[in-house]
């Protein structure tokens, strides 16, 4: 008897198993492993080797996984860099947040030239008040700007987490450890500014001057660069906004030199630190290519999408308290 009944289901129980769907059915749920939109480190084609691509992840390897998505619009899921678009409207608001700050610090150098020259009578001004002015200009311009010009987290810096700017995306290896951004800005490159432009205010006998302002204008360029860079993180705009800023510190120095030859020098110096600066964003750009399945190099220009230019003043932007 059983084996009549083995003969007459045998076939039947046969097909069943071999059945696509019931064959998942006794599949026990364990044995099976579905992967889903499993996040892919993508690199440049312009890699020198993977040797160099080894190191650069390994550098990297406490980035979120969601930096990429950093690179879409925010309100759709449409990739901006599949037919991107110049961001006309961001620059236009970059252009306002310049004449803004120029504008407010003309307006305040003027009100000290005539607080120093007729309130108090004084024939020169005095060296170390300039140096204090200019320090906190090196360090605060951005009160003087509409943008949201926030700067990499310096304790988070110094402890070597991942703030705006800084380890929040792909770095190549040779990056300086974070303790190094603040002893720059603050203990070097500040003093050096507040010191050489001390001098050209001491030798003119005023803070409002075209080499003043040469100086200001690389302070905005250096502002308006954060926000493309920290804030917008817009990786292709921030290597020209950075080589701007080298060529503003260098007309800078041009205008000093003419005036006082020592310090235009002695602000030619900082080139040093920010053409240093300049190649470690340029090779973070090439580290960071857009999404998708191409991959390829984030255009060198503002995208329309990639990020939403606003101005802080008004409440649209978020403040953030760490330091250049």
């Amino acid at each position: 008897l059983i084996m009549v009944k083995f003969v007459s289901y045998g076939p039947l129980a046969a097909a069943l198993l071999a059945a696509p769907s019931v064959h998942a059915f006794f599949t026990p749920p364990s044995s099976t492993v579905v992967v889903k939109n499993q996040p892919k480190q993508q690199y440049s084609p312009l890699s020198s080797s993977s040797s160099h691509k080894k190191h650069d992840l390994a550098f990297n390897n406490n980035i979120p996984t969601t930096t990429s998505s950093l690179r879409s619009s925010s309100s759709s899921d449409i990739n901006p860099y599949t037919s991107p678009q110049l961001d006309t409207d961001a620059l236009l608001k970059y252009a306002t947040s310049a004449i803004t700050e120029l504008t407010l610090f003309a307006a305040t150098f003027q009100l000290l030239d005539l607080t120093f020259t007729q309130l108090l009578d004084l024939d020169s001004i005095p060296i170390p008040f300039a140096f204090l002015v200019f320090y906190g200009c090196s360090l605060k311009s951005r009160v003087f700007n509409p943008l949201n010009n926030q700067r990499p987290d310096r304790s988070k810096a110094v402890d070597g987490e991942g703030s705006s700017g800084f380890r929040d995306r792909v770095m190549p290896s040779w990056t300086p450890p974070g303790v190094t951004f603040p002893i720059m800005w603050v203990l070097i490159i500040g003093p050096i500014r507040a010191y050489s432009a001390s001098l050209i205010v001491s030798t003119t006998g005023t803070f409002l001057s075209l080499p003043i302002m040469a100086f200001i204008l690389h302070l905005t360029i250096g502002d308006i660069w954060n926000t493309i860079n920290n804030t917008e993180k817009r990786y292709g705009a921030a290597v020209i906004g950075v080589l701007c800023v080298v060529l503003s510190a260098a007309n800078a120095s041009y205008q000093y030199y003419g005036v006082d030859p020592f310090a235009g020098k002695l602000l030619g110096g900082t080139l040093i630190w920010l053409c240093t600066a300049a190649a470690l964003i340029t090779d973070t750009w090439r580290l960071n290519p857009s999404s998708g399945e191409e991959g390829g190099l984030v255009p060198l220009y503002p995208v329309v999408g990639e990020a939403e230019t606003s101005f802080m003043w008004f409440g649209n932007g978020e403040s953030d308290d760490g330091e250049q």
